[in-house]
């Protein structure tokens, strides 16, 4: 990997204003780590034989009762500080998916409050790798709730993800914010591979409680290091349906945004994204694209002369989390509907044993985030997702203009190692009546969305256009555009 000391520093700093950095510095470490160890760099992903794990759910002898009782259990009454008339159902718990080491991933299920049963099913994962989808996915961006500033009330998110779909939000692997192994050195293990597994023992062991999804119409969704999580996991719900002949989970697309795709090209594509937004210097940009090769080769002090300066790299154009000498936060500058300090209240909030007990997760010291020795990633992850689209399955991917970490010159450029033949044009798609990005799609049926406006966290930047894309997506529809 590219040496880039300076820059990470840089962002390590940016982190202590900024409170939603933590998800982002907690992918940066991982890039940083790479350069250090090939040990874990594999070409490809592979999928492991996991049958035996999974033959008691996919077996007739499955106990309806006792999965029936679990379910009646995992229901939530209501959130501490939830809003008056909340018309859907939610679940909490956890589901065992390795016996042996006793490990249990924490998960939390909202239905749509109206037509639930007619509406699809959506598993959505954060990246890190090691970040919560319960404290990002679900409590800032397209969950039901946002956690007011007094840290004890929720609001209600109006353009919440829930409105066209029941939603699942994973904390994976186990680690990560609820979910836990009673095998303190399972933490040592975890890597692309065993994430993938256990999710899809999740998924299969989560459907026995669930049954009524059984056959439902399925979709996986997720950003950031979930470039790696989506597409891992739909390759191998795809060859265990092959395996077993009969579709035992109904995948019927993927959603991934602000992808962590393929080393060399998110490290192209984001020195490229500061030089043509103004924040690097002709002169800088000049040095590190002569002395860095972005794939291994040291930058040799060409990122020395870089200041990017106390911005946001999720969002270069958003307010930062401002820490006055005597204690408190507050936005350095206003943004609709974004608060770049929400972590606090949230991290508060998820640490309020009322809430613990609501949620039924075991009582604990909730962090938005889990430091693991990350023990296997490919380098890229465009072999899976051309499995995909050779396997005829919807492949979405869409960016935030505005973020630097996984930026849009990153993706396109990935995109592009594709080589896919264009089927529809570059072209503007709208929501409320203005431009809210463009869109692309190629044969094989991969689409590319730009969200216009938004960062790295699409549904907290832009929640009403992502709203509008998901529907879009879960359609089989390009987003609309009225000329």
């Amino acid at each position: 990997m590219t040496n880039l000391p300076f820059y990470f520093s840089l962002l390590i700093c940016v982190a202590t204003l900024h409170a939603d950095a933590s998800q982002e510095a907690q992918l940066r470490s991982f890039i940083s780590s790479r350069k250090n160890s090939a040990g874990g760099s594999t070409d490809t992903f592979r999928v492991r034989n996991i049958a035996e794990r999974v033959a008691g759910s996919l077996s007739a002898e499955s106990t309806v009762s006792d999965e029936s009782s679990m379910k009646a259990a995992d229901k939530i009454t209501a959130l501490p500080g939830q809003p008056e008339g909340v018309g859907f159902d939610q679940y909490g718990g956890y589901v065992t998916v390795d016996e042996e080491d006793g490990r249990a991933l924490f998960y939390y299920l909202v239905e749509s409050p109206s037509g639930a049963s007619d509406k699809p099913l959506l598993l959505w994962l954060n990246g890190g790798p090691g970040c919560s989808s319960l404290g990002y996915g679900a409590m800032q961006e397209l969950g039901p709730f946002r956690v007011t500033e007094d840290n004890k009330t929720l609001s209600t998110n109006m353009h919440a993800w829930n409105n066209v779909a029941n939603i699942i939000f994973l904390e994976s692997p186990a680690g990560v914010g609820f979910s836990y192994s009673n095998t303190s050195s399972d933490y040592d293990l975890s890597g692309d591979e065993r994430t993938a597994d256990d999710t899809y023992v999740f998924l299969v062991r989560l459907l026995e409680r669930f049954p009524e999804y059984k056959g439902r119409t399925f979709f996986i969704s997720g950003e950031s290091y979930a470039g790696h999580y989506v597409p891992q996991l739909a390759v191998t719900i795809l060859l265990h349906n092959t395996y077993n002949n009969r579709s035992i989970i109904n995948l019927q697309g993927i959603l991934v945004g602000n992808p962590y795709l393929d080393d060399k090209r998110n490290n192209q594509g984001t020195i490229d994204f500061f030089w043509a937004h103004g924040v690097m210097s002709d002169e800088v940009y000049a040095n590190v694209t002569e002395h860095c090769d972005f794939a291994g080769k040291a930058c040799s002090g060409a990122w020395d002369a870089f200041d990017a300066g106390q911005i946001d790299a999720y969002n270069i154009y958003a307010p930062v989390c401002i820490h006055a000498p005597d204690g408190t936060y507050y936005p350095s500058g206003y943004l609709p509907g974004y608060d770049p300090c929400s972590d606090y209240p949230t991290n508060a909030y998820l640490n309020d044993p009322a809430v613990q007990d609501a949620f039924h997760a075991r009582m604990t010291e909730w962090s938005p985030c889990k430091n693991f020795k990350w023990k296997d990633a490919p380098v890229t992850m465009l072999p899976s997702i051309k499995f995909l689209i050779e396997n005829k399955l919807p492949v979405w991917i869409f960016s935030g203009d505005f973020d630097s970490v996984c930026p849009l010159p990153a993706t396109r450029y990935s995109i592009q190692d594709l080589g896919l033949p264009v089927t529809t044009p570059w072209r503007p798609w709208v929501a409320k009546g203005e431009v809210a990005g463009y869109v692309q799609q190629y044969v094989g049926g991969l689409t590319f969305l730009s969200v216009r406006g938004a960062g790295h966290l699409v549904p907290s930047f832009q929640p009403e256009r992502a709203l509008v894309m998901l529907t879009s997506f879960l359609k089989g529809m390009l987003p609309p555009y009225i000329t």
